[in-house]
């Protein structure tokens, strides 16, 4: 009987625990069904279903309460819903909804309704990515249930103003996740946040990505009891710190990525032991990882690149579970560490642009994990290793170094090898045998190396981005590279190879985006018109044929309809552009380089959307060729351009680098030059222009460079000078001007070098009382004028860009136009008997040059605080006294001219300290006593004292004693003209004035006008500099 009983109860359990379906509410039903019909959706949206029953709670996406029958929850999410949602839809009638999911549908740019506040019992909220715009409606703080909320968008169409923000942290005190990423909150004040702090939020998820907030957030933030996940990146101007201490949280997530966060990570980060993901990359911090991070042993993504981080990497030892490990862009050094081959999980590990050196060790050999592996942009040599373990390897990048040898094969031999980045190293030998080989490969960059031999047979054509630019590589063109059908980038630029190559070949390359075949002086390109043969390279942007001895204009150039960058400079191409050139790009061409060839005109040349066109260095003769209203960069230096500048120039207002140098350009310079409000570089130097310089600079000017160096310019300066505070450098030497010296110029806050060398200039020099005159100034040249009274002591003593200049070994050699890459500063500066242009200025150049006027007085002791000034030329004025004591502290000086003044006294023993000093000039003074002994003085000879009668001791003829000896006289050949009269060069220089001489010898290209200016050979010597290149390593497609 028992036995009867159980079995039937098992038989009856299941209907007895199940309940049938609730039936729902009929108006609901209805609100529904409208709803549906308020939009347009695709086949597999969840609402195609609604209808088919009578019993809404079965429809895709609806939940219903179990007994009443009212929908209490709708996912609608990703349904592809289509139109505007207005205020009296039927959906704000469903008043027992609990969850609402509308994310990911396009309500076409419809505010949110304010109705949803007419929602009480909703708990979870989420209207992401659903194309609402607008302000969020207040009344939606009314939800006072609300456990989730999410309502991030793209591109900030919605905006939430500061009281709702408010009224939202006061009155949703449920709140637990709360997601608003790309909203913009700009109006909203971090102190609002306090309010998180006070209420004792329950909030567990807090995510703000780029939603524009700014100013000072406390790091009471990031303490909240209960946070577990926080987004706070992309948001530029926030600020912020790390807590120094009291830091307990249970956070597992934190990221301030590309935030302004500074500051020290401290000790108390060890107390986020549950944290899994910490993501600090592109913010403000800096000094040392603190030790407290070895109790992080959660962490599995860790980034803290892009920060001024340093010291040691020893944190690393206990953070076994990191799966992603990203140091970049720091200041981290030594050898990379042995214990990240401990990291067993890691898949992505990037120390790339630190200052880690040494060689490889087999640090990375047991990562077998291992997907991504960067570490370019450091100072590491040796040889790589094969890293043949790396069976997961699908990203190697290790250029900008100085690893040598041969390129391992085994590497190009890794199975799932995708992308291979070995640039910029000296790698030597032959291009491994793999590398033609892989079937993964799709990217590989050996650029910029010391490869040899020949490109060989390709027998796999998986690579779409090929680039051997700057090598040694000589031989045939390989034909089976016409087999990488693949190919959008292909690079085979400066080297050796040579034979005839067929444009149309490309042809096959239908995904081809950057072709450049440049400074390949043995290559030919067969380049004449073939009408049979559809050169279709739709996707071809970029073509660089310049270095390739072509005579004429390639004609099949008219067949790349959507050509965008095309550069032919330095070749043999005559004669005037011809008509059909016009259709080159189809109108797409924005870049055009026939710079360094030998064209006499340009008449027939009519493309109106070109941007950027460079013509110098060519034979163009005539009239000046006015350039298209649109044109960014227009260059017609050293041609033989006469005439005047005509005022329809005016046309081309957008214009940001105008260069018209070395012409024979006649008349005035027009008005609209200086008015232009993009322009930021203009170059008008050796011409023959006229009249005075126009006053018109506008108050906005983006001027950075006005070089009118060497014209016939007169009249006074312009006042409206004053109003380019973006002005670098200023040229305006050898003209005709007449005036008193600027000093309404002193308040330019980036003025880095200033020559008014050989004008009209007169009067004293006085400062109008700027606070910080000049202070930037590297160069300073007013020779050659009529200026009197007092050397400008108020000024020297200002010149805080003479007293400590950047360090040349973290950066550019060179101050650099970052904004303006196709233009180079430069300046026309006195360095012996001629002036010499200096088309790139060297950081480390800093001259003062006063000579030439009618200056009297003393040198001024704070003249020795110049502590990095190279040159000195204070020559052929009236000046009196003794040289200064102080003098001795110019350590960096590598000439100095003191000639033909009123010096009396004895030459200061602390002069010898001048250990750089190549050049020396005190002749034709008054100067007493015996000459000082030592160091460089030991080599000058005796040319560099003469017309000091009073003087004695070597390398004079006259001793001041019988006891003392008198140096060998060199030959003649040691002697050149420095300044006015002839010196001597130090046979004994250093290094930095061997470094000053190689970059004339560069810069000139020239050795013969150092054989015929010293007389004889100077022996360079070199010194290398690091040039650590930051930048995004996209490239052309």
């Amino acid at each position: 009987m028992a036995f009867s009983i159980l079995l039937c109860f098992v038989f009856l359990l299941p209907s007895l625990s199940s309940s049938p379906d609730p039936l729902c509410n009929h108006l609901d039903h209805s609100a529904l069904l409208q709803f549906k019909n308020q939009f347009t959706a695709s086949s597999v949206s969840k609402t195609r279903s609604w209808g088919n029953s009578s019993n809404c709670c079965l429809w895709d996406g609806v939940t219903c309460d179990s007994e009443s029958g009212h929908v209490i929850g709708l996912d609608l999410s990703l349904s592809f819903l289509q139109g505007q949602l207005t205020s009296n839809s039927t959906l704000f009638q469903l008043i027992h909804l609990q969850t609402l999911n509308l994310a990911y549908n396009d309500f076409e740019g419809s505010s949110i309704p304010s109705q949803f506040g007419d929602l009480p019992n909703l708990t979870h909220l989420n209207l992401s990515l659903s194309l609402f715009t607008g302000e969020i409606p207040p009344r939606i703080t009314q939800l006072s249930k609300l456990v989730s909320l999410d309502l991030s968008v793209i591109l900030g169409s919605l905006r939430l103003e500061k009281s709702t923000w408010e009224q939202m942290i006061l009155n949703m005190t449920d709140l637990r996740e709360l997601v608003l990423d790309y909203v913009n909150m700009s109006s909203i004040t971090p102190s609002s946040f306090y309010l998180f702090v006070n209420s004792s939020s329950p909030l567990v998820s807090l995510k703000l990505k780029d939603t524009k907030l700014q100013g000072n957030i406390t790091s009471d933030i990031l303490r909240l009891q209960n946070l577990q996940q926080l987004d706070l990146s992309d948001n530029n101007n926030l600020k912020g710190q790390l807590p120094k201490s009291n830091w307990s949280s249970p956070l597992s997530s934190l990221d301030l990525s590309l935030t302004s966060f500074s500051g020290g990570i401290f000790d108390s980060i060890g107390n986020l032991r549950q944290l899994s993901n910490l993501n600090l990359g592109s913010c403000g911090f800096q000094g040392p990882i603190p030790l407290g991070f070895k109790n992080l042993t959660h962490l599995t993504h860790l980034n803290l690149g892009s920060n001024k981080l340093s010291g040691e990497t020893q944190f690393l030892s206990n953070l076994k579970l990191l799966s992603s490990l990203i140091l970049s862009n720091n200041d981290f050094s030594g050898q990379i560490p042995s214990l990240v081959s401990s990291l067993k999980h890691l898949t992505v590990l990037d120390f790339s642009e630190n200052n880690f050196n040494g060689e490889i060790t087999n640090v990375f050999g047991e990562l077998s994990k291992l997907e991504s592996l960067s570490i370019f942009g450091n100072n590491i040599g040796g040889q790589l290793p094969p890293l043949s373990n790396l069976s997961q390897l699908s990203s190697f990048d290790c250029s900008f170094n100085k690893l040598v040898g041969p390129i391992p094969n085994e590497i190009c031999k890794l199975s799932k090898l995708v992308k291979l980045e070995l640039s910029h190293n000296l790698f030597n030998g032959t291009i491994p045998s793999g590398c033609y080989s892989s079937p993964s490969l799709k990217d590989l960059h050996l650029n910029d190396n010391h490869l040899t031999g020949s490109i060989s047979q390709f027998s796999s054509y998986s690579l779409e981005k090929f680039d051997l630019s700057n090598n040694r590589l000589e031989g045939n063109f390989s034909e089976s590279i016409f087999g990488l059908t693949n190919l959008s980038l292909l690079s085979l630029s400066s080297n050796n190879l040579s034979g005839l190559v067929d444009f149309y070949q490309f042809s096959k390359f239908q995904n081809l985006g950057t072709l450049d075949l440049s400074n390949n002086k043995f290559l030919s390109l067969m380049s004449g018109f073939n009408e049979n043969v559809d050169l279709s390279l739709t996707k071809l942007s970029t073509l660089n044929l310049s270095s390739l001895n072509i005579n004429n204009f390639p004609q099949f150039l008219v067949k790349l309809p959507d050509l965008m960058i095309l550069s032919l400079s330095n070749n043999k191409i005559q004669g005037t552009i011809p008509k059909w050139f016009n259709d080159v790009g189809n109108g797409s061409l924005f870049y055009l380089d026939l710079s360094h060839n030998l064209l006499t005109s340009v008449e027939y040349f009519s493309m109106r959307d070109i941007k950027i066109l460079d013509l110098s260095f060519n034979k163009l003769q005539g009239h000046l060729p006015i350039p298209p209203w649109g044109i960014l960069f227009f260059s017609v230096s050293n041609n033989k351009i006469s005439g005047q500048i005509s005022s329809l120039i005016c046309n081309a207002s957008s214009l940001m680098i105008l260069n018209l140098s070395h012409n024979n350009l006649s008349g005035p310079i027009p008005q609209c030059l200086m008015a232009f409000p993009s322009i930021s570089n203009l170059d008008l130097r050796n011409n023959g222009l006229t009249r005075t310089i126009p006053d018109n600079f506008s108050k906005n000017s983006a001027l950075k460079t006005l070089n009118l160096n060497n014209n016939k310019l007169e009249g006074p300066f312009p006042r409206s000078l004053a109003y380019c505070d973006q002005l670098q450098i200023l040229d305006v030497g050898e003209n005709q001007i007449e005036d008193t010296f600027p000093n309404w110029l002193e308040g330019l806050p980036e003025l880095q070098a200033l020559v008014l060398r050989d004008n009209k200039l007169h009067g004293t020099i006085t400062s109008s009382n700027t606070k910080h005159p000049f202070w930037k100034l590297r160069i300073f040249d007013i020779s050659s004028n009529h200026f009197s009274g007092s050397l400008p002591a108020a000024y020297i003593k200002e010149f805080k860009g003479m007293v400590k200049v950047d360090s040349v070994e973290t950066g550019s050699l060179y101050m650099e136009n970052r904004n303006d890459p196709l233009y180079q500063y430069s300046v026309k500066i006195n360095l012996k008997d001629n002036a010499r242009e200096l088309e790139k200025i060297l950081k480390a150049f800093t001259i003062l040059d006063l000579s030439s006027n009618k200056f009297d007085g003393e040198i001024p002791k704070v003249i020795g605080e110049l502590y990095s000034l190279k040159g000195l030329n204070l020559s052929h004025n009236g000046i009196t006294g003794s040289i200064p004591q102080s003098m001795g502290n110019l350590t960096n000086l590598e000439w100095l001219d003191l000639s033909w003044n009123k010096l009396v006294g004895e030459i200061p023993p602390t002069l010898t300290n001048l250990n750089f000093l190549a050049i020396l000039n005190l002749s034709q003074n008054q100067l007493e006593g015996i000459i000082p002994r030592g160091k460089q003085f030991d080599t000058f000879l005796e040319v560099s004292y003469e017309g000091n009668s009073k003087l004695c001791g070597v390398p004079l003829t006259k001793s001041c004693s019988k006891d003392e000896g008198k140096l060998p006289q060199p030959s003649s050949s040691m002697f050149f003209d420095f300044g006015w009269k002839p010196v001597a060069i130090g046979y004994g220089c250093g290094m930095i004035f061997g470094i000053f001489m190689g970059y004339l010898i560069f810069l000139i290209g020239k050795p013969q006008w150092l054989v015929r200016t010293f007389g004889g050979q100077i022996k360079k010597q070199k010194k290398e500099t690091r040039n650590r290149v930051r930048a995004n390593r996209g490239r052309t497609n």
